[in-house]
């Protein structure tokens, strides 16, 4: 047998060696597949650690860097594009007491005199609590800023955040509204309109209010020193476009600052013109005449009813401030404002009547308007009887809002069309809402000299401004106080409409609880009090709104003249 040659010998090596290579390259490879794991694996963690941090945090109810991630909120324009709500950047304080490096008593003595709204001890208690952040000041000024970053101590965190920014300050306060510490709608406008404020789709796109700035800010002044003057707890005001709706000027008082609503009182931070619900007084007695003509009840302004000292009806007595002692006419009724001749004529309209067109007026639910602050109508309900029909007749027994009466002069003279009120600024984007008619064109045309009579010679004339052609009606209503009507107190007001030729504008404004002085002879009546701020105002604003004084022009006063007679019997 022959003896293998070398090459055939070799062979079984060689391949012993490849396979060993082969297997030394697997196991590498797997070393290295599991290295790159651990190391994405570690990446990914950091990643999601960072993502963690950014969310949520380690601050405690730290808002953190994500409010960098919030879009701007959107700007709130009056009718003119003048700001009235933005946002900006602002300063946010916090401390971080495991960063703190400094002595910490004194740390805390130096807060409590930078930021005296906590003691030298709370701070203290939050430097030893263990926590990782507190809030100590959001929306901080620029100087107190200055002044915390001058301590130099690392424990104390400035951060920047949007804040929200109210130029004009309390002008319109109650319309615009304002926001909470983490930028959503609290109130007003702000609350009303959150979604869009906030929506990035819109940003660069204010919402443009149908305020008027320079009306608003007459209104407010001729308020304010009306209710400074007579001591009232309140006041509101509301200024509209009768034929579109539009509120161009509304203000409640006391004022409010939304910079630091915060801070002001829930008598400020309660809007009397939307949320408030008040017995308005013989401001209604336009809409019972006009209910009256509509229905057939009242054919003309010279129709006679019965005017006594006073009237037991229903086994209860009315009384008139004026009393006529005499047969008198509806033009007479209205003119010295008579509660007795106004109740009978309601009485002959009925309840059912009545009702039907408060229903169509909007004064039996709350007011349409869009902000969410907006108050209960109070009716009679279920006693709605015969004589709740007289009371309401005459304001009492009812209680609307400001805005609900203006809106209710704004349908009996624009023809007789109820339109919801509306904050928005009516253009193609915001066409005037569809209305339903209330009132016939006929009795809104003939209320009009009827109204004009009481600002010439009844007890409107006190709110009269000459040249305007204003036509309204005075309303004091008692307050009820422990469950009774007291005539210590009293909410007054005014409603008017100018010019009544050609009707523009309706324009409201109410005193709560004003008191009497000197000079109104210890009276505290619409006439004395609210008449003569009415009449200030209008010649201011007028003007404003392009309506300009002319002596010569006149509504029809021949509808009423004729049915005017020297007053007697007192």
């Amino acid at each position: 047998m022959n003896a293998p040659t070398p090459a055939l010998v070799a062979r079984p090596e060689r391949l012993r060696l490849v396979g060993q290579r082969r297997q030394i390259l697997a196991v590498m490879h797997q070393r290295l597949m599991f290295g790159m794991l651990v190391y994405g694996s570690i990446i990914a963690i950091i990643a999601l650690r960072l993502v963690y941090l950014a969310a949520f945090g380690d601050h405690a109810g730290r808002k953190g860097s994500l409010a960098d991630l919030t879009p701007e909120r959107g700007d709130i324009v009056d009718r003119d594009g003048q700001a009235l709500a933005r946002t900006i950047d602002a300063w946010t304080i916090g401390l971080q007491p495991a960063k703190v490096i400094g002595n910490r008593l004194d740390l805390a003595q130096r807060l409590a005199v930078l930021m005296p709204e906590k003691d030298a001890a709370t701070y203290l208690q939050m430097l030893r609590s263990g926590r990782k952040f507190f809030y100590l000041r959001r929306r901080a000024p620029p100087n107190l800023v200055g002044a915390i970053n001058a301590l130099g101590e690392p424990g104390l965190a400035l951060e920047r955040e949007p804040d929200r920014l109210y130029p004009q300050t309390t002008l319109a306060a109650h319309v615009i509204g304002f926001t909470d510490l983490d930028g959503r709608g609290n109130a007003g406008i702000e609350r009303a309109f959150d979604e869009q404020l906030r929506d990035p789709a819109r940003r660069g796109q204010p919402i443009t209010l149908s305020i008027s700035s320079r009306a608003q800010q007459a209104l407010e002044h001729e308020l304010g020193e009306a209710m400074a003057h007579f001591s009232a707890i309140g006041a509101a005001g509301v200024i509209m476009d009768i034929h579109t709706g539009e509120v161009l000027a509304m203000t409640s008082l006391p004022q409010l600052n939304p910079n630091a609503a915060g801070m002001g009182s829930p008598e400020a931070r309660f809007n009397r013109a939307t949320s408030g619900v008040y017995e308005l007084g013989s401001t209604f007695k336009p809409f019972t005449v006009a209910m009256a003509m509509d229905s057939g009840v009242v054919t003309s302004m010279g129709q006679m009813f019965s005017c006594p000292h006073e009237l037991n009806i229903y086994g209860h007595t009315i009384h008139d401030t004026h009393p006529y002692g005499r047969a008198c006419s509806v033009a007479e009724i209205m003119k010295e404002s008579s509660n007795i001749g106004t109740a009978q004529i309601a009485d002959k309209l009925g309840a059912i009547r009545q009702k039907a067109f408060l229903g169509k007026m909007g004064f039996l639910n709350r007011v349409q308007v869009e902000l969410k602050e907006r108050g209960r109508t109070l009716t009679p309900g279920s006693r709605w009887g015969p004589f709740e029909t007289l009371t309401v007749g005459f304001g009492h027994g009812i209680a609307v809002t400001p805005l609900h009466l203006a809106t209710g002069y704004a349908t009996l003279f624009n023809g007789g069309i109820y339109h919801p009120a509306t904050l928005l600024k009516v253009d193609r984007a915001h066409p005037v809402a569809k209305g339903h008619r209330v009132f016939t064109e006929d009795t809104s045309y003939k209320m009009r000299a009827l109204l004009r009579l009481v600002v010439t010679q009844g007890t409107g004339r006190k709110a009269d401004a000459p040249g305007y052609r204003l036509g309204g009606k005075t309303g004091t209503a008692e307050k009820l106080l422990n469950g009774r009507y007291t005539s210590s107190a009293v909410v007054t007001s005014f409603a008017g409409v100018f010019p009544m030729d050609e009707p523009r504008y309706a324009m409201v404004m109410m005193l709560d609880d004003p008191k009497a002085t000197a000079e109104t002879y210890g009276f505290h009546t619409a006439a004395w009090n609210i008449g003569p701020a009415y009449s200030r105002a209008l010649s201011r604003i007028a003007p404003m709104l392009g309506v300009r004084p002319d002596k010569k022009r006149e509504p029809n006063m021949a509808e009423v003249l004729p049915y005017v007679h020297e007053k007697t019997g007192h």
